[in-house]
């Protein structure tokens, strides 16, 4: 939760509390439900104005109007105890009806208790479901800024729709360092979240309720901002996303290497993507080709997908390097090493990152994070010849020991289809580390858990059994001692930890 969304709910509770417990007939009491209700509303449109109004925090809202329903519900009751007196008057009161109203006070104070606590637990747990998710604050010494750019590769048809004449287009966002007190607006997440909240529910299958604050999520990186002139040349590291996936969908790994001194290119693959938005508003949804569950994962068929995808981050690098000899911004003009490039992928676009190694002489070093070898190429018997880090979950790497008949026959397949399937998987995976190159198993992660989604909500933590962030620590400092080595020529650390380790496994070649 947010800081003034804290100092709100607490004092609402506090004051729903004392609301509740304080004799009314205290002279105080009046004076203490107005000042309750004038710091309660400033509370709230502070917050409304600063970190903006969500739904989760209904309940919380609603306290606000608490100090008015007393002070109405008091007045009705004065008013009514006046009636009772002039009747009791005349009738007499009894002494078994004040026994009954002795019992029923008791009863409601229990009955009120349980009330403020059932409210309460909501109040809290709602906020704290749904939260507006942050980033860890970036370890590095740089600030963060970034670009997007939408290019058309007028080369090359589109492939996966069937407009006549359309070319490859593609959105990309670039990451670099800025001066760490670099000022300017706040980038978004991720730009129109209504519309990536739905292709959220629509392509992944997950409750559209889980994406309404997309909104509200900020990043570290500042739009636009001037490049850092620390250093005269930063080494490029691309980015591809998984299938579904999208360009920022590893911002937590981003920011960090950023911070660090990297110039981070991020690809959204057109149609093969999560989604993607276009700056004249145009949308380019995914696109299935109408396949569906494990007719979709055939090796037939990603390793063909798999070469437009290579395909793409050729041209993102093309076009890198003409930003770097020319961008008419002035931004990266001279200011990009591109004899030291790296490139990084999770699932689809780690398959895309090793294609990428053993096809384009330009990237020098490649991480695989939990991406099965989608490809036109193997990696030969002697190794893919460049460094290169294969991380995978361990649930993952397990295949079809930890799937159940239920999950196997939702995929559309039987048991034995899927282990002949795997075979082939591990067969790929047989050179991984050939030529000293290492393999790191991480203990207790999911395929997700190499990407930004687990920190939407603790219901996906706790549904999938995983530590998002102890995860995304242990994959940063991974990945930034892997590319401090092989593209800034630092001591690799990672030749230390070849083991078992509680968090995870290496190996090396």
């Amino acid at each position: 939760m947010r800081t003034v969304e804290w100092i709100y709910l607490i004092f609402n509770l506090l004051m729903f509390v004392g609301v509740i417990g304080i004799g009314r007939q205290s002279q105080h009491f009046r004076k203490m439900i107005w000042g309750g209700f004038v710091i309660s509303g400033v509370l709230l449109i502070i917050h409304g104005v600063v970190e903006g109004l969500r739904w989760p925090m209904i309940p919380a809202y609603l306290l606000t109007l608490v100090p008015l329903v007393v002070l109405f519900t008091k007045a009705r009751r004065q008013q009514q105890s006046g009636v009772t007196s002039l009747n009791s008057k005349g009738s007499g009161a009894s002494a078994s009806t004040s026994t009954v109203t002795r019992k029923f006070g008791r009863v409601r104070i229990i009955a009120t208790s349980l009330l403020v606590l059932v409210y309460a637990i909501v109040s809290i747990g709602l906020p704290l479901l749904f939260p507006i998710f942050s980033f860890a604050k970036p370890a590095g010494p740089y600030g963060i800024g970034t670009v997007s750019y939408d290019w058309t590769d007028n080369s090359r048809d589109e492939l996966l729709t069937s407009n006549a004449g359309e070319k490859r287009e593609l959105m990309v966002q670039i990451w670099y360092p800025t001066n760490p007190d670099a000022e300017g607006a706040t980038a978004p997440y991720v730009n129109k979240p209504e519309i990536y909240g739905t292709a959220f529910n629509e392509v992944l299958k997950l409750p559209k309720l889980l994406f309404s604050s997309l909104s509200q999520v900020k990043t570290h990186a500042i739009q636009e901002a001037q490049l850092s002139d620390a250093e005269a040349k930063y080494p490029v590291v691309l980015f591809s996303h998984g299938l579904h996936g999208y360009e920022n969908q590893n911002t937590f790994q981003v920011e960090q290497l950023v911070s660090q001194g990297y110039i981070v290119v991020g690809i959204n693959h057109t149609y093969s993507s999560l989604v993607s938005v276009f700056p004249d508003g145009r949308v380019a949804q995914f696109e299935s080709e109408g396949k569906e569950g494990f007719e979709q994962l055939q090796f037939s068929y990603m390793d063909k997908l798999n070469e437009t995808w290579v395909k793409d981050a050729q041209f993102v690098l093309d076009e890198v390097e003409k930003l770097a000899e020319g961008d008419p911004s002035g931004r990266f003009t001279g200011h990009m090493d591109l004899d030291n490039i790296g490139m990084f992928g999770h699932s689809f676009g780690g398959a895309t990152t090793v294609q990428m190694l053993m096809d384009d002489p330009r990237v020098k070093a490649g991480m695989n994070m939990d991406g099965v070898l989608f490809g036109e190429k193997r990696i030969p018997a002697e190794g893919v010849g460049k460094p290169f880090l294969m991380m995978s979950a361990d649930s993952t790497v397990a295949g079809t020991s930890v799937m159940s008949d239920e999950e196997i026959a939702a995929m559309g397949t039987t048991r034995p289809e899927a282990e002949k399937y795997y075979e082939e998987v591990y067969a790929r995976y047989e050179s991984v580390t050939v030529g000293g190159n290492f393999w790191m198993e991480l203990t207790n992660t999911k395929h997700l858990s190499f990407s930004d989604l687990y920190l939407i909500s603790p219901l996906l933590e706790w549904t999938q059994g995983v530590d998002a962030r102890g995860t995304q620590q242990l994959v940063n400092d991974t990945t930034i001692d892997f590319f401090n080595h092989y593209l800034k020529g630092q001591p690799l650390h990672m030749d230390t930890e070849v083991g078992e380790h509680e968090s995870y496994s290496l190996k090396k070649g």
